[in-house]
């Protein structure tokens, strides 16, 4: 008797130093698109700097896992423990644009499938369209869009079902007209067919296209969202050029699957949100095209923030008649 009740004093004792061993090996941080994008951008900038939060020994390993606008990395990451060391930057495409908007929906719910652990950032989407489309002024290049024969002109998107996708599609309803419509694999890449002309517009992550048009090789005509961006201040919106229903702009979550311990999910989140604090990381963001989240962002913050996007994103469907075809 005496020797059971030392193993379970021992057992005891050792509990919460199993408890506190969060993280003991390396966490895959996963992206649903390839290296280059908008959300790879944010995967690598927190894979530097969020171990720093974790322990001295954190290590954190960033896994592009692309394919059909994140939908496939989502579904994936619905099926792997709920231990921590498996973890997502997701975004509005495959959180909310696609189980909203896609014909069949997804085989995962972004709310109750997920523990969501915190916002990453909250960034505008633009319109940018190729040199060589006509049109010098946002206005005029706006008429080119809304003129443009059914199938006459291309737009880009990163996967199909993504939110750059229904976007692209709400901007042809918005016009009464129909664009030819070429998917890729990345934010990245769909920003380099537009500059070589494959296709000829696409409204993209602003984290994707900025590198291309502070360098004029592809033409920022409107931002997608309620406000100007700081460091674009000149371009409008496109609210203010007589095209409503853009006010949303963009969102990154770190989401883990459900059934995350509530200790585990509250480390990654205190992680986050010291990481998204250091000026170094928000010069990085802002400078990249994102732009971190202003206001709470514990655990309930996040998860809030979740349900109001896709239940935003079910309202544009409902309102737009727009269904995507996966």
């Amino acid at each position: 008797m005496r020797r059971r009740s030392l193993a379970l004093t021992l057992l005891a004792a050792l509990l919460p130093a199993a408890a506190g061993a969060f993280p003991d090996r390396p966490i895959t941080l996963v992206t649903g698109y390839a290296p280059g994008g908008s959300t790879d951008i944010a995967a690598r900038i927190l894979a530097d700097r969020m171990p720093s939060y974790l322990g001295p020994e954190a290590r954190m390993l960033v896994d592009n896992r692309p394919g059909a606008a994140g939908v496939i990395a989502t579904e994936w990451l619905k099926r792997q423990p709920a231990d921590g060391y498996t973890i997502m930057v997701t975004e509005t495409g495959a959180s909310a644009a696609a189980p909203a908007a896609m014909i069949g929906g997804t085989r995962y719910d972004p709310v109750t499938d997920f523990t969501h652990i915190g916002i990453v950032s909250t960034p505008p989407g633009v319109l940018v369209v190729t040199e060589s489309l006509p049109g010098r002024t946002p206005a005029e290049v706006l008429e080119t869009l809304r003129r443009a024969a059914p199938d006459q002109l291309t737009y880009a998107s990163s996967g199909v079902g993504g939110v750059l996708h229904l976007r692209a599609e709400m901007l042809a309803q918005a016009f009464g007209t129909r664009y030819v419509h070429v998917p890729y694999r990345s934010g990245a890449q769909m920003v380099q067919s537009i500059m070589t002309g494959e296709s000829q517009f696409g409204i993209a992550a602003l984290a994707s296209a900025t590198p291309l048009m502070r360098d004029g090789k592809i033409r920022g005509i409107a931002m997608v969202g309620d406000r100007r961006f700081p460091l674009y201040p000149d371009i409008p919106t496109l609210g203010e050029l007589g095209v409503p229903g853009f006010d949303n702009g963009g969102y990154f979550l770190l989401i883990a699957p459900a059934g995350l311990p509530l200790r585990v999910a509250e480390t990654l989140n205190r992680a986050l949100q010291q990481t998204l604090m250091e000026p170094i990381v928000r010069d990085r963001m802002l400078t990249a095209g994102h732009e971190p989240p202003e206001g709470p962002n514990d655990l309930a913050a996040a998860r809030a923030f979740m349900m109001r996007e896709y239940e935003t994103y079910r309202k544009i469907v409902e309102q737009t008649g727009v269904r995507l075809q996966p």
